[in-house]
């Protein structure tokens, strides 16, 4: 299982997606509420994967990515949509993300996506 760091300006989305992530065996090793703090918290805690949310304050997901990118070209990241927001996922994915789960969450998918990424 992974130790895995959580990107959403939603503590409530934040709060959900941990209890599906332990409940499904991976530890979250920390959570980010933007871009930003997301890029310094996956410095300092070098996590297995990350899941981002797109639409975020201070810096967007896509931007996220592209720097941790940077930092990590192995970097293991799932983008976290809305509905309607796939020309984001599309540029998501072009910016280095492997997969992306769609909100509201649904446990199963998203424990089987990152099996996926992790190559569990």
């Amino acid at each position: 299982m992974g130790n895995i760091l959580i990107a959403d300006d939603a503590s409530f989305m934040r709060m959900m997606l941990k209890d599906i992530l332990v409940k499904g065996g991976h530890t979250v090793v920390g959570e980010a509420e933007n871009g930003k703090v997301a890029i310094e918290k996956y410095k300092s805690l070098s996590p297995d994967l990350v899941t981002m949310d797109i639409t975020m304050p201070v810096m967007e997901g896509i931007e996220a990515v592209k720097h941790i990118r940077e930092i990590d070209p192995q970097a293991k990241i799932i983008m976290c949509s809305a509905m309607g927001q796939q020309d984001m996922v599309i540029q998501a994915i072009q910016a280095g993300a492997q997969e992306f789960i769609v909100k509201p969450f649904h446990g199963e998918r998203i424990l089987t996506s990152i099996s996926k990424v992790l190559g569990a």
